[in-house]
């Protein structure tokens, strides 16, 4: 069942520069973590101190940067599009330096990005987008989804320093010209006030015209909820839908981080229960059938509702193969997952990965498509580290290349 939601005002929506995002807002970070829920921060006096920064801020779509002025050499067969969460942004040097060389990476005309941070600790107080937009030449646009009321989670929470801005948000970037850009508030399957993580706002997709010589297509970035329950996750994508129902007709690319565990994450307890049910279908059963294929059973729902649409994803997804690995032996990844599990649950979860020799995959990330041509097979993009060897991201990039449909 949804959350309240806070702060969404589409009508105070604005459109702009950076400095929509400026606020005061710190100074009331200390009392904020004192309220156990939305509903009781509702009816708390400080909500009104709080109320126009943080409507202006939830409420608004940041742009900038300057599509590229010289397109010489790019292909005029097809559109190449990048979706990636690349986790805070906390590898910002190693992820620019990555789009930038990586041959993998670096044709791409479109990026979607989800989990991007604007001043806080874990990424160096750094404003992600706006970086990787100024090395690479590109316009971005950039939905804020949430304002952190502490570093993060798990190991976030002992880096060093403290947040300036304390935003976090998605993203879209492109060498060619935005236009209609804005975005859609998804409403929460997890009190986001509640738990040891507690943040103001919730997720929103974000959406662009892309003006690409090859025709003007639609993108939409998305970041689905990850404590949530299945039938969540498939009304968020509901809401995406609708609403691409209500603007004009144009060739659709949809992608990003949709958070395809398959489990119902919504409370600890249902997490449990999920892992019991999966001991039961058998370890290796669900590691090698339905992890990698959360289209297949867990997560079929939410996909037959966008085949029902007209948007196909099969033809546009590497199936089978997993965008999130866990390997029992990551103290980081076992510190994070600390926040929601109970500790009485690791023996079970390091058992039933052990069966299937200690790491797992999953495919949490997607694109899917109206009025789209696939041009080449999608691609996995894995492997990406740093000049020494440190993961640029917890997830794989995904790749494709497309063009608009004839009669479209």
């Amino acid at each position: 069942m949804p959350f309240d939601i806070l702060f969404d005002e589409p009508e105070k929506a604005q459109v702009g520069p950076p400095e929509l995002l400026e606020h005061s807002l710190n100074q009331y970070f200390p009392e904020l973590l004192q309220i156990g829920s939305t509903r009781e921060l509702a009816a708390r006096p400080v909500v009104e101190k709080i109320r126009n920064d943080a409507e202006r801020i939830l409420n608004s779509v940041v742009v900038g940067g300057a599509a590229a002025s010289d397109t010489a050499g790019r292909s005029d067969t097809a559109i190449s599009a990048i979706a990636w969460n690349i986790e805070r942004g906390i590898q910002l040097d190693g992820i620019i330096e990555a789009l930038r060389a990586d041959e993998r990476l670096n044709d791409a005309d479109v990026l979607l990005l989800t989990e991007l941070d604007h001043g806080m600790a874990r990424s160096g107080n750094r404003f992600v987008v706006e970086e990787i937009a100024a090395s690479l030449g590109l316009e971005y646009a950039f939905a804020p989804v949430y304002i952190a009321l502490q570093k993060g989670s798990g190991v976030e929470s002992e880096v060093a320093g403290e947040n300036t801005r304390s935003i976090h948000g998605l993203a879209m970037l492109s060498r060619f010209p935005m236009r209609n850009v804005h975005a859609v508030a998804l409403p929460n399957g997890k009190d986001k006030m509640w738990g040891k993580e507690k943040r103001l706002g919730h997720l929103r997709a974000l959406f662009a015209d892309i003006q690409h010589p090859l025709g003007t297509f639609r993108a939409v970035t998305v970041h689905l909820d990850a404590h949530c329950s299945r039938a969540h996750r498939r009304l968020q994508i509901k809401i995406v839908l609708d609403h691409l129902d209500t603007l004009p007709k144009l060739p659709t690319l949809i992608g990003g981080d949709w958070n395809t565990t398959g489990f119902n994450s919504q409370s600890s307890t249902r997490a449990i229960m999920g892992y019991w049910r999966r001991v039961f279908m058998g370890p290796k059963n669900v590691a090698l059938n339905h992890l990698p294929h959360p289209e297949r059973f867990f997560e079929r729902p939410m996909f037959a509702d966008l085949e029902s649409r007209g948007y196909e994803f099969r033809k546009f997804n590497e199936l089978g193969v997993g965008t999130l690995h866990y390997d029992v032996g990551s103290i980081e990844k076992n510190t994070n997952l600390r926040d929601w599990v109970p500790a009485w649950c690791f023996p079970f979860i390091f058992w039933a990965a052990g069966r299937v020799g200690g790491k797992v995959s999953g495919r949490l990330d997607w694109f899917a498509g109206k009025g789209l041509e696939r041009v080449d097979p999608p691609k996995t993009i894995g492997e990406l580290v740093t000049s020494d060897g440190q993961p640029l991201s917890d997830h794989d990039a995904i790749s494709l290349a497309f063009r608009p449909s004839k009669g479209w």
